[in-house]
């Protein structure tokens, strides 16, 4: 299947994607396990907030704010990688996946196969 991208000066490269069905199978696979397994993660740490007032020393209550605090943080990290795989996903829908978001060259699906959610090419992310 061939491309067209228009870059950021108006030019047009031409890009075969490299992904086979098969690829875009398994990868689809991966971002669904995924997506799985974060939700169930998000939900289990949402639910198991359990910060009473049998607090005895202020120690104690430091201690909780700071799990909080953490907790905090984790969902954060989880939320956003749920919205990659979002991302990832709806661009599988419109046959969009596969190009770097940034250069258009196709990412190779060696890196999509560790990272499906993956928005740009080996090059652009060493930038």
């Amino acid at each position: 299947m061939c491309k067209t991208i228009i870059d950021k000066e108006g030019g047009f490269h031409y890009f075969l994607n490299m992904l086979t069905k098969e690829q875009l199978h398994t990868l689809h696979l991966l971002l669904d396990e995924e997506k799985e397994k974060l939700v169930a993660r998000l939900k289990e740490s949402r639910s198991r907030t359990d910060f009473g007032s049998d607090v005895d020393s202020f120690e104690e209550e430091s201690d909780e704010a700071e799990e909080f605090s953490n907790k905090l943080g984790i969902e954060q990290l989880i939320e956003e990688k749920l919205e990659n795989i979002e991302h990832a996903l709806q661009k599988m829908e419109k046959n969009a996946y596969g190009p770097c978001e940034k250069c258009g060259t196709p990412i190779a699906y060696e890196l999509l196969s560790i990272n499906p959610e993956s928005r740009l090419c080996k090059a652009c992310k060493a930038k």
